[in-house]
């Protein structure tokens, strides 16, 4: 496979944002579906819909976001919707809770490493096309959440989420905790379901990682560590693979005092594996050209 290219802007603006999408020269078409993080109640960190805005109505794209499986503001379509109201993004957009109501879309997986199928939210066939705009940041159990995240428990259903965190032993939110399996288990379950999504979109996808608010912690946590190194920049690809892989080699060639504290993060979850799996499936390279965009 031939070296991805992954496009690199130091500047965090919003109009930034679009130009590093228009830099993909990836037109998406049809019905958008604009995968973000609502942030759970009581984050800090997660990416406001006021950043997001011009990026948003540039693909005149809908936010989608499908419910948690562990307590919180966002394990029911009711709570999840109105936190959405109370973070802002229904007054911006059209907001879709993919699995607000089932039954599960079942995407296949026959070359799955752990799990042979993939549950998300059944409104994803209203959508033609999809861009993944995460923040990139660190995550307790992942050890990062990047592009690969969003695909992966970011697209599935509630019941898909428990599926993946336990290696496919069970989908009920309810017991996810009694079936945690070893760790590089869950990560490989994470690469074998972000390959499904991918797959379903056949192209019709792309990728914006914005590496700023570097906590250790994800936005899903209600009480998570304030920032421990300063922003990085935002970065775009057609490969997911490739832009996590570029993310990743930025945090550890930083010099920021924070580093480490970020590293050990990652380091200590094997956040990495995530990745080496995902380039294993095929879905995209560890090998990139990093282009700057002024």
């Amino acid at each position: 496979m031939e070296k991805a290219k992954v496009y690199f802007c130091k500047t965090i603006t919003p109009e930034n944002v679009i130009k590093m999408y228009e830099a993909l020269d990836c037109k998406l078409e049809g019905k958008v579906a604009v995968k973000v993080h609502s942030g759970e109640e009581g984050n800090q960190n997660y990416l406001h819909p006021e950043f997001m805005k011009p990026m948003i109505e540039h693909v005149k794209g809908t936010v989608v976001e499908c419910n948690t499986a562990y307590e919180g503001a966002r394990n029911t379509t009711s709570k999840h919707q109105a936190l959405m109201e109370r973070h802002g993004w229904s007054q911006y957009f059209n907001v879709d809770i993919l699995d607000s109501e089932g039954p599960d879309k079942v995407l296949a997986i026959p070359n799955g490493k752990v799990i042979k199928e993939n549950y998300v939210g059944k409104n994803i066939e209203n959508y033609d096309s999809m861009l993944v705009l995460s923040h990139f940041k660190g995550h307790p159990m992942g050890g990062y959440g990047g592009a690969l995240k969003q695909l992966s428990i970011g697209v599935a259903s509630s019941a898909g989420k428990a599926y993946i965190h336990t290696a496919g032993v069970t989908k009920d939110q309810y017991k996810l905790w009694d079936h945690l399996p070893e760790q590089n288990q869950f990560l490989e379950a994470m690469a074998d379901a972000a390959s499904s999504v991918v797959h379903y979109f056949n192209g019709h996808i792309a990728y914006i990682n914005i590496m700023c608010n570097l906590s250790v912690d994800c936005d899903c946590c209600s009480k998570a560590e304030d920032p421990c190194m300063k922003d990085i920049g935002i970065l775009a690809s057609l490969d997911p693979v490739a832009l996590d892989q570029a993310c990743i080699n930025l945090i550890y060639k930083s010099e920021d005092a924070g580093r480490d504290h970020f590293v050990e993060r990652v380091e200590r979850q094997n956040g990495i594996h995530t990745i080496e799996v995902a380039s294993e499936l095929g879905f995209g390279t560890r090998e990139y050209e990093l282009i700057n965009i002024d």
